[in-house]
């Protein structure tokens, strides 16, 4: 649609919004990102007007997390699973999704790191959960697991000073 190269295959080879908005400018990235994000929204907001509980949305999330990461169509090679866990997250409130997105972009504009935007945005979702929605600080908490583990080599290469900025058009980590 906008003639870019297969993300998969340029910069970072991650078909995620970030790769994209390297690759490709803001209104590509912004469209992969509403679609993930839509990945993981709709069967959690289907399965809480089912009446689902709680854990069993939490895994609704976790499946919708792991189709992202590892889909079929794609050879099981996807994204990070962010903008889905997001998604995923966002029928529990605006009030836990709003405040995971101004933590994300604060570190981005702190750091520049999209990665470590991330992991931090994930890691304090399940303590924002336990204030928001108590009731589904463990489903959260096994979305936030996921997203960390698939973030592994962003943290490894983080701490060895490795880690491209978002910014950084062209290059080849994520």
């Amino acid at each position: 649609m906008f003639a870019l190269p297969d993300p998969r295959k340029a910069g970072s080879n991650n078909p995620g919004a970030t790769n994209v908005l390297r690759i490709g400018g803001r209104l590509p990235a912004a469209l992969v990102f509403i679609f993930d994000v839509l990945k993981g929204t709709i069967p959690v907001y289907v399965g809480y007007f089912l009446g689902l509980s709680p854990i069993a949305l939490g895994l609704v999330g976790l499946a919708a997390c792991l189709g992202h990461i590892f889909p079929l169509y794609f050879n099981f090679k996807g994204g990070k699973g962010v903008a889905t866990a997001i998604g995923a997250m966002l029928p529990l409130g605006w009030e836990l999704c709003s405040i995971l997105l101004t933590c994300w972009l604060v570190v981005i504009f702190i750091t520049g790191y999209s990665s470590l935007a991330a992991i931090i945005s994930v890691t304090i979702a399940p303590i924002i959960t336990w204030f928001v929605k108590p009731a589904y600080t463990v489903p959260v908490t096994m979305l936030c697991i996921l997203i960390i583990v698939r973030h592994k080599q962003n943290i490894i290469r983080l701490l060895q000073g490795q880690e491209s900025k978002i910014w950084d058009k062209g290059r080849t980590k994520e």
